[in-house]
């Protein structure tokens, strides 16, 4: 049985990971101070006997024996990772090192959940992993896009010096179950602006695009990636390549619902993407992966979720919606 450690386990894609991990017959520590996580994302597992919730910040250290670490913890949405710009590099930078440490002391394999954000408002379309990115060092996306670089950074001298086993993953736009409905991000403000028939809030002209991938699909991947030998850490882009412009998306967004919400246009803001589109080449030869969920498939599973808990009074719901899918090693599927 391995022992896995999931950092940011209770938030969005490290809830199913850690769903996903004791399927397989893991014992999972999942290590999460809830600034953006919610227990309701794993209350179907604290009563599990190979699941262990630890209330934990990784800008501080911390010693357990295990297996492999999956470093997810980081607040991932802009309105989130920019209320504080200090922490948030803390906890990416810190984070690092202080997994990195325990994963060498014990031995363990880690991965690294790095982002599309490496490559910040890209001169070139689509993003393979030999680009080196476009980004502003002192901007108010800088203290995620820059944090996540310098992960990157230590990951691989930690490689070079200490022969760790590592994974850096770039994770592109990723949507489903568990998002929060005030996390600010594309699908889930779009879904639940329109359930509520209130104006889908388009930043700029709306043709910038994104890659939309479906949580399914994305954690099949961090565990293949995961498994990959030794002589393979990445990094590697994980994420679909079918591009979508913001536009376009709100309106399927709209005819999805059936909702009355009208187009309102904001002012872009600062360093945002114009374009994010991944190339997956890497992944298909190596991981054998490539996303099997389309759009329309997986923005039905996620407007129901978000039906349910806005429907709903408190958050139980999640778990509840949670046991209609399930995820699968080698394709996503629905029952």
């Amino acid at each position: 049985m391995k022992r896995v450690l999931v950092t940011g386990g209770a938030g969005f894609i490290g809830s199913h990971l850690c769903r996903r991990l004791i399927s397989d017959g893991s014992k999972v520590t999942c290590l999460d101070n809830l600034y953006t996580g919610s227990l309701q994302n794993i209350e179907s597992l604290l009563q599990h006997p190979n699941f262990k919730y630890i209330d934990h910040d990784i800008s501080e250290p911390i010693y357990l024996e295990v297996d492999q670490i999956y470093n997810l913890a980081c607040p991932a949405s802009p309105i989130h990772y920019q209320k504080d710009p200090i922490q948030t590099t803390k906890t990416i930078v810190m984070g690092a090192v202080h997994m990195l440490e325990l994963a060498n002391k014990v031995d363990a394999d880690i991965l690294q959940a790095s982002t599309s954000e490496i490559y910040g408002d890209p001169a070139i379309s689509p993003q393979s992993e030999t680009y080196w990115g476009n980004v502003n060092p002192i901007g108010i996306r800088a203290c995620y896009d820059e944090g996540k670089r310098c992960a990157e950074t230590l990951f691989f001298n930690y490689r070079r010096q200490y022969n760790l086993n590592i994974k850096v993953a770039r994770i592109f736009n990723t949507y489903g179950p568990n998002m929060s409905k005030n996390d600010g991000r594309v699908v889930s403000n779009f879904i639940v602006q329109a359930l509520k028939n209130e104006p889908i809030t388009i930043y700029g002209t709306g043709m910038q695009t994104r890659s939309f991938c479906f949580i399914n699909d994305m954690i099949c991947a961090l565990v293949l990636l995961m498994n990959t030998p030794r002589t393979f850490s990445g990094p590697i882009n994980l994420g679909n390549p079918a591009e979508v412009t913001i536009a376009d998306l709100a309106g399927l967004i709209i005819n999805m619902t059936k909702s009355y919400s009208e187009i309102a246009s904001c002012p872009l803001p600062e360093d945002d993407p114009r374009q994010r589109k991944p190339d997956i080449a890497v992944a298909r030869q190596i991981l054998k992966w490539s996303p099997k969920v389309n759009i329309a498939v997986g923005l039905t599973t996620t407007i129901d979720y978000f039906k349910n808990i806005l429907s709903n009074s408190h958050w139980k719901s999640q778990t509840i919606k949670n046991n209609h899918f399930s995820v699968d090693s080698t394709e996503s599927t629905f029952h």
